[in-house]
């Protein structure tokens, strides 16, 4: 008796937000699962991710990665197991990380299902630490922002999934001094506890007099930036000659319906010859197989920890994605499907 399932269940974007995403803005709906080709393979999703680069693909805009359609699955990071396989790469039982989340099952080419090893790490880590927010984090310090031993680094958004990892990696690697910045005194006593050097809340008080206090006479050298708006404002302030940034996000920004805020002084670029630097981690696939390298060295050692914030339920993924933008999360936000 085959035990195909005739039916899954999807989150579909319903309308496009206005500012701040809600639950309107989300449809769950019941399909059915097509028929396996040859060289296809069927997937029980067990995990998926939401990120905040999600949010920009909600508009219809053109960007670096097509917007979502409406009344169609949205995508995004997922770990499954592979129930049925017409691929000769793949067998039942197989763990696999994909890019078809936002769903029960999926049904996808054999090639865009990657094996992994569950025996390094939990499969929800491919999602983090061992996945896309592990390579931003890695790629973004030490090839964008060129990170060299002896630096002070500031991390903004540094109790997320990326910022966490910037701030460990640039500690193993040799920074003289690690500052984050995060949204309460939870997640700062957890930068501290994760090894920063000095954290603060941002709701405390203007961003560049926290940084400047944290930073003192040695000013920064690098800037990962997550958030835009106040906080690179500050950053340049604050940063040495010849600094660089990252520029891997923009939260601050991403559910303004106005203008973005700051930076206003960037000019402070030119004098103190700062090098800005906006990334995509696509572009940098080259290094993901020396990241993979080096990240499951590291974690072998003890040197890098990592934290997951868990919600159960298909259901509550857009819940889930909607509290992540409001920084309900310390670590990966991950939605357990299984």
């Amino acid at each position: 008796m085959s035990t195909y399932p005739e039916t899954g269940r999807e989150i579909h974007l319903a309308s496009r937000p206005t500012g701040w995403p809600s639950e309107e803005n989300f449809r769950l709906t019941e399909v059915p699962v097509p028929e396996l080709q040859d060289g296809q393979v069927l997937v029980r999703n067990l995990h998926m991710s939401v990120d905040p680069y999600m949010r920009g693909r909600m508009n219809d805009v053109k960007s670096y990665v097509p917007p979502f359609k409406l009344d169609a699955p949205l995508e995004g990071g997922a770990i499954g197991e592979v129930v049925e396989s017409r691929s000769d790469a793949h067998k039942p039982g197989d763990k696999v990380v994909h890019w078809l989340g936002w769903r029960d099952y999926a049904v996808l080419d054999g090639a865009r299902a990657r094996v992994i090893d569950t025996d390094l790490a939990p499969a929800s880590a491919y999602l983090g630490v061992l996945g896309m927010p592990g390579e931003t984090a890695y790629i973004g310090l030490t090839k964008v922002a060129e990170f060299r031993e002896g630096d002070v680094v500031f991390v903004s958004g540094a109790a997320g999934a990326v910022g966490s990892l910037v701030g460990q990696i640039a500690k193993v690697m040799g920074a003289k001094k690690v500052i984050g910045s995060a949204g309460s005194a939870e997640k700062v006593q957890r930068l501290l506890d994760l090894g920063f050097d000095e954290a603060f809340n941002y709701h405390d008080g203007p961003v560049k007099d926290s940084l400047k206090q944290a930073a003192g006479a040695d000013g920064i050298d690098v800037y990962f930036d997550n958030v835009g708006g106040e906080h690179l404002e500050a950053a340049l302030s604050v940063m040495n000659k010849g600094g660089r940034v990252a520029m891997c996000g923009a939260i601050s920004q991403y559910n303004d319906k106005g203008a973005a805020s700051g930076p206003r002084n960037l000019a402070l670029a030119i004098g103190k010859e700062i090098t800005l630097r906006g990334f995509i981690v696509g572009s940098y696939s080259r290094y993901v197989d020396e990241f993979n390298t080096q990240m499951a060295t590291w974690l072998q050692e003890g040197a890098v920890s990592y934290d997951e914030t868990f919600v159960d339920g298909l259901e509550n993924a857009p819940q889930a994605f909607i509290d992540l933008m409001k920084g309900a999360n310390k670590g990966k936000m991950i939605v357990n499907l299984g």
